[in-house]
């Protein structure tokens, strides 16, 4: 060490350095540049609002020098009207009231006229008296958090809105549910009014009941493949005088209301003509006059397929006489009682070529066919409906005569009531194979006692 020189200071001992346990100096902050370059803003005010210091950070957020501001501008200077009117309401009041204040949300203004979203801790600085002398602020900025809160706010909104969306939608469906049960129920009692009146309808087109005719059996059926269509098929039964008894059976082309007006307009036809003249050839010439002067030369012209007959018991004599025509019909089935069950001869077919559709041609041809029925055979009459019924899964293959020919042969019993009932549950089931509906009419000379 040279003479006259101080020794050199060991570390620690000079105040303007400061030395961390590991022996390396680190960087070092004044407290005037920890105040003016901190984080937050601080600034510092008179009771009345002046600002007497502030510092850089919050000077460089809101865009401003400080000789503008110091001694210049009170704090409510530097708010918005919102903050400035804030302030004057419940800011400064409860910062003289309680000395402090923390956490206020407001916003400042800049230079340029934007908004700096900023939170705010006050605290009022006394002197040794007690009385208030300064006012020491630290301004936080709260952009990022003002921005957070903006978002969930508006994904609250959206939520809510969706909320709110979803309720609308859930009272519209429920509303759109009530309104289908109730037109659902409206549609049913409709619908279950219709099904009424196509009864009440179809009724009034055939007979109540068949007739009690001595010495013949007599039984009748009619099945309906769809109660929503009013079937154009019909039967009737009814007394000629000594002991003659005229039969009709027939099928209206069509469905609905069209088909049933025809339909009536061809049973009371067929009635007055069978009273005019029972020749069945004759009653069916007069229904086709009727019908084609009616409908033939229409745009949607109407005919039908009818069977015509009448019935003569002859209990002295142990038989009954049947002389029928057709027109365009499904020939009559004759079951005999005398043949063996599925034998030969047991049904069979009671021919009538060359019968013409009714009411189609304004010169249609009827050939007559006469049959004699012994104790116990039956005559079964019936529409198409019948023979025309699906049978397989594809809905291609026809019942057809064949088979009805061969079910029939095949009861044990030939007495009206028995083949009508034995048909009725073959309709059953055939189920939906059967689309049109099917009209059944069975006349039998009674069986001999023992």
């Amino acid at each position: 060490m040279a003479p006259g020189r101080p020794p050199d200071p060991a570390p620690g001992d000079d105040p303007g350095e400061r030395v961390p346990p590991s022996g390396v100096p680190g960087p070092e902050d004044s407290a005037e540049e920890l105040y003016d370059a901190a984080p937050c803003g601080f600034l510092s005010t008179t009771m009345d609002g002046t600002v007497t210091k502030v510092n850089a950070t919050l000077l460089d957020w809101l865009g401003l020098r400080r000789r503008e501001v110091v001694g210049r501008m009170r704090f409510a200077d530097l708010l918005t009207v919102g903050g400035k009117l804030y302030h004057e309401t419940h800011f400064a009041p409860l910062l003289s009231l309680r000395g402090e204040i923390g956490g206020i949300a407001l916003q400042m203004r800049t230079a340029t006229g934007g908004r700096l979203p900023v939170l705010v801790s006050a605290a009022v600085k006394k002197d040794a008296d007690g009385e208030p002398v300064l006012i020491r602020t630290t301004v936080f900025d709260a952009s990022d958090r003002r921005a957070y809160e903006e978002e969930l706010l508006r994904r609250r909104r959206a939520a809510d809105e969706a909320r709110e969306l979803a309720e609308a939608a859930q009272r519209e469906a429920e509303a759109a549910r009530r309104e289908a049960e109730a037109a659902r129920s409206r549609s049913e009692a409709d619908r279950a009014r219709l099904t009424d009146a196509l009864v009440v309808l179809q009724q009034a087109l055939l007979p109540a009941e068949l007739p009690t005719v001595p010495g013949l059996d007599v039984a009748s059926y009619y099945y309906t493949a769809s109660p929503d269509r009013l079937g154009g098929d019909f039967y009737d039964l009814f007394a000629l005088g000594a002991g003659r008894w005229a039969f009709f059976l027939g099928d209206v082309s069509g469905k609905g209301p069209k088909a049933a007006a025809v339909t009536s307009l061809t049973r009371y036809t067929l009635r007055a003509a069978v009273f005019h003249d029972s020749d069945p050839v004759s009653a069916l010439a007069t229904l086709n006059a009727v019908l084609y002067d009616r409908y033939g030369l229409k745009a949607d012209p109407r005919h039908c397929t009818a069977v015509v007959g009448v019935v003569e018991p002859d209990a002295a004599r142990g038989r009954t006489t049947v002389r029928l025509a057709s027109g365009g019909h499904p020939p009559a089935l004759v079951l005999r009682a005398g043949a063996p069950v599925d034998g030969p001869g047991r049904a069979d077919y009671l021919t009538t070529p060359g019968g013409m559709l009714v009411g189609a041609l304004p010169d249609a041809v009827f050939t007559p066919a006469t049959a004699v029925l012994y104790p116990g055979d039956t005559l079964l009459l019936y529409t198409d409906g019948l023979t025309e019924a699906r049978t397989d899964p594809e809905r291609t293959t026809l019942y057809g005569d064949e088979r009805l020919r061969d079910f029939a042969a095949r009861q044990a019993s030939t007495a009206p009531g028995d083949v009508i009932a034995a048909v009725a549950a073959l309709l059953e089931k055939l189920g939906d194979g059967v689309d049109d509906d099917t009209a059944l009419l069975a006349l039998g000379a009674p069986s001999r006692p023992g």
